[in-house]
């Protein structure tokens, strides 16, 4: 049996959707949500009132207002992880001097949550809630890696899009990339979805051991010689040791 309010949840699609694509009109609002236009229309008038949303303009386009930011704002201080991810982000970019940020998994895909901008001219950018699928880039791959047999057979058996040249689109290769990951315990991506892009991803474990997120940072190829490849995974793993003692874990326990 379902309790959950279909007004409810009509509404926080449409809010959703106007965090994600802001300036749209109820018009294209009601389309991607699935809804009527005039119950589209009711609903955001609700969410405007509330101030989590904002009307403007004259074709009459949505954005996020501001009751959104102290929800935000909120969300990070509660959520533990968002947290302590503004400190050790801060602690490898201020150390390597390179963009830094944290994914977690969302079903068979890999999300940003927290990102760490380096001052670098050419540099790699990243956005908050950004999604991409487990089977490309390094946080993914190592999100599927260490996920349960139930989840990797799923990213095995998907259908995939080929990004570039470098994606890894094929069963086999998959499984031995997600067990070379294990073995070795950090993941590397070489233009796997942006060309000339390289990223780096080591596990962030909560306190029953289970992997919940990856620390990573993404550079130019540019500057991804050897050398500063091992220079930011020894960074990453250390960093990353610290930021999941403090959500629990003891490595000391492993067996």
């Amino acid at each position: 049996m379902s309790y959950t309010v279909d007004a409810v949840d009509k509404a926080l699609s449409l809010l959703f959707l106007v965090a994600d694509q802001p300036g749209l009109g109820v018009t294209e609002l009601a389309k991607r949500a699935g809804i009527t236009k005039a119950r589209s229309y009711r609903l955001l008038e609700t969410l405007e009132k509330s101030g989590l949303i904002r009307r403007h303009g004259n074709a009459a386009i949505y954005s996020l207002s501001f009751m959104s930011l102290f929800v935000g704002a909120a969300a990070q201080e509660q959520i533990k992880l968002v947290r302590l991810a503004k400190k050790y982000m801060g602690e490898v970019g201020n150390h390597i001097h390179e963009h830094v940020y944290v994914q977690v998994r969302d079903g068979l895909e890999a999300i940003c949550i927290a990102h760490w901008d380096c001052r670098q001219l050419v540099r790699v950018h990243s956005k908050i809630g950004v999604r991409k699928p487990l089977y490309v880039g390094a946080s993914g791959k190592l999100l599927a890696a260490f996920a349960t047999e139930e989840v990797q057979d799923r990213v095995l058996q998907e259908e995939k899009c080929r990004y570039t040249k470098n994606t890894i689109v094929e069963r086999d290769r998959l499984e031995k990339e997600f067990e070379r990951i294990r073995m070795q315990g950090h993941s590397v991506s070489r233009g796997e979805r942006v060309i000339d892009t390289v990223a780096v991803a080591v596990p962030i474990r909560d306190a029953m051991g289970a992997v919940v997120a990856t620390l990573s940072v993404a550079i130019p190829a540019s500057r991804s010689g050897t050398d500063h490849l091992d220079l930011h995974i020894g960074v990453l793993k250390s960093t990353a040791s610290a930021f999941s003692k403090d959500l629990g874990y003891d490595d000391d326990e492993e067996t």
